[in-house]
């Protein structure tokens, strides 16, 4: 379940940071723009961090069932 959350918070502030970046462009606002991709990125570092951490755990549950 907490997957399932950490999921939808990362597309939402994804969503969100290139919101945000479309507006800052769309007004010349270069920090609003700047704001927004580090925003949109921090979700897209959350997100691999994630599934590198679904990796290890798989991988682990995987080395006990061969013991």
């Amino acid at each position: 379940m907490a997957e399932l959350k950490s999921k939808i918070k990362n597309t939402k502030d994804k969503v969100a940071g290139k919101a945000k970046e479309a507006f800052g462009k769309a007004t010349g606002n270069e920090e609003t723009e700047l704001k927004g991709k580090i925003q949109s990125k921090k979700a897209d570092v959350k997100e691999t961090l994630d599934d590198t951490k679904e990796k290890i755990a798989k991988n682990i549950n995987d080395m006990d069932k061969d013991k």
